[in-house]
């Protein structure tokens, strides 16, 4: 397939020429200026292959920065709020980065590639707030988002998926590591990260290099239920692991019409990502400290157990004298755990001190009309779905 890229709305990522073929729905989602599929045949077989096979997503619409120098270290600790002060080479950290308000801007990965150059991957756009926060630590930052072809391998067979394609001893790889392989020739970084709860990996290599990698992997993993997964049941997966997702389940203070609308780290799940006996300074740390101290914090992101089995999209939350205390962010019938489950925003006491007594109101679609459904729900731990094989060294192999 020829592309013209000069005539295209949105770019297409290097697996574009693949992922188009296997698209049987031409569904797609854009996301970060390029277009991704949105489902390729079945949302609900794709999100099977991720808790029962192999399962593969394109993910280079990521926002990757690089940031490179003798203080890259120095400046990744005073950036975020956790402290990655002992940060090792060749490891990642899940993190989360703040205004000076103590407001989150937003989530994200950063990669130790080593002392001085480290790789952040996150889902807005942030180049400017990068370099405007490294002022004065002499550093090289870099937008290098399309000059890095990613793909998401996830699913219980996946370590035998990407042994098969030549990633030898992959299984010692231990959650939240890093490794360079050399493969048909080329280089590829695996990484024991994802977005699903579930054993998985993350691959990282040059555009060149896409194609031929994607057709190895589909070729490797013929035996071991392989396929696509568009973001639709990317949704399911990481609404099971309890994962938050920005512009969803909180909105990034650069994105925010009202400060009403930012969250602190303790409003969204994330207090603890907050290391306030950091030794140094961080941004934000000065106000989150403020907010921890005086409890001032006025929500909670919580997981909602609710009855029946009609999922509670967009639903307001009551108590039983009917008042509003919070509102439903995401929310999924759970084939796998065979649950009615949410992730939800309340106003604290709720969520915190009060966890029963509390109602969502559902508006369930039957053919040309909405059923209101009024169904009780208890506050229970977010994270949904953890299987033991997620953190297992050596990974399961097939």
């Amino acid at each position: 397939m020829n592309i013209d890229l000069t005539q295209a709305a949105l770019k297409f990522t290097p697996f574009h020429n693949r992922t188009s073929r296997a698209c049987r729905t031409n569904s797609w989602y854009r996301w970060s200026g390029y277009t991704v599929v949105a489902e390729y045949s079945t949302t609900e077989l794709e999100y099977t292959a991720t808790r029962n096979g192999t399962s593969v997503m394109d993910l280079t619409p990521m926002y990757k920065y690089e940031i490179k120098g003798e203080r890259a270290k120095e400046f990744i600790n005073y950036f975020v709020t956790r402290d990655l002060s002992e940060m090792k080479d060749n490891t990642v950290a899940y993190v989360i980065w703040c205004n000076e308000a103590g407001k989150v801007v937003d989530d994200g990965t950063v990669f130790c590639l080593n002392q001085n150059e480290f790789k952040i991957c996150c889902a807005v756009k942030m180049q400017t707030w990068l370099k405007d926060s490294a002022e004065g630590f002499d550093l090289d930052i870099n937008d290098v988002t399309d000059d890095i072809a990613a793909l998401s391998v996830q699913g219980p067979t996946s370590c035998s998926v990407l042994k098969n394609y030549g990633a030898t001893d992959l299984e010692s790889l231990k959650p939240f590591e890093s490794k360079d392989f050399t493969i048909d020739g080329y280089s590829v970084l695996i990484s024991r990260t994802g977005f699903t709860g579930d054993l998985g990996y993350e691959l990282w290599t040059n555009p060149e290099n896409a194609e031929k990698m994607w057709d190895s992997l589909m070729e490797s993993g013929k035996h071991l239920k392989i396929r696509p997964m568009g973001m639709h049941a990317l949704e399911m997966v990481r609404i099971e692991a309890g994962f938050i997702q920005t512009g969803t389940d909180f909105v990034s203070t650069e994105h925010a019409l009202r400060p009403v609308r930012m969250r602190s780290p303790y409003e969204i799940g994330m207090g603890w990502l907050v290391h306030l006996n950091k030794k140094d300074y961080f941004i934000g740390k000065r106000a989150l400290k403020a907010e921890k101290e005086n409890g001032t914090t006025e929500r909670v992101l919580v997981g909602l157990d609710i009855e029946g089995d009609k999922p509670a999209h967009g639903a307001v939350i009551y108590n039983k004298k009917k008042e509003d205390v919070g509102i439903v962010t995401a929310a999924l019938w759970s084939p796998t755990l065979k649950r009615n489950i949410a992730i939800a925003s309340l106003m604290r006491p709720y969520g915190t001190k009060i966890k029963d007594d509390i109602f969502v109101e559902i508006y369930h679609p039957e053919e040309l009309e909405y059923k209101k459904i009024w169904a009780t729900c208890k506050v229970v731990k977010r994270q949904f779905y953890s299987p033991e094989r997620r953190n297992m060294v050596p990974a399961e192999v097939y």
